[in-house]
């Protein structure tokens, strides 16, 4: 076997190189982690508050507190980032304030906040499911897919 041998890069390339080493921000990548699944979780524990309270409260069952929880967690993203305090969080957590479902109504006050200069429809109505939009589409793709595989598996006898 050969050995594969490295292109010796020229002078001026290596120069950048060094370079861009030199000025690269050194990212605490264990820190973020730390960060973003602390407040990552402490949204989770808010939904999970949220919910006992609709099931004690209003006489949901657990299966049916879902929909009501999430609906409250959006709202309430919705309002903190009206008022500017979920930028902050998602500074401070990065992934950990995204990937929650508090990610998807944040993304969509976002947009709706940046266009509404442009009036209602063509500016917030027009834009305002710009990035939550494709989400929402393979979200309901992809559950219309497990559904009719699930009801095949069912018809077929094998669950």
């Amino acid at each position: 076997m050969a050995d594969k041998k490295k292109k010796k890069l020229p002078p001026e390339a290596q120069n950048y190189q060094a370079f861009q080493q030199d000025r690269e921000v050194k990212r605490p990548v264990l820190l973020n982690c730390l960060k973003a699944f602390l407040v990552g979780g402490f949204i989770c524990f808010i939904g999970q508050l949220i919910s006992t309270f609709y099931v004690y409260y209003f006489n949901f069952t657990e299966q049916t507190a879902g929909n009501p929880t999430t609906a409250t967690l959006i709202f309430i993203t919705m309002l903190l980032t009206g008022f500017g305090i979920y930028d902050r969080i998602g500074q401070f957590a990065g992934a950990g304030s995204a990937v929650p479902v508090t990610g998807f109504g944040n993304a969509v006050i976002s947009s709706a906040i940046e266009y509404k200069t442009e009036g209602f429809i063509l500016g917030v109505g027009s834009n305002m499911l710009k990035l939550a939009g494709p989400v929402i589409v393979y979200g309901v793709f992809s559950a219309f897919v497990i559904a009719l595989i699930k009801t095949l598996l069912i018809k077929w006898g094998v669950i």
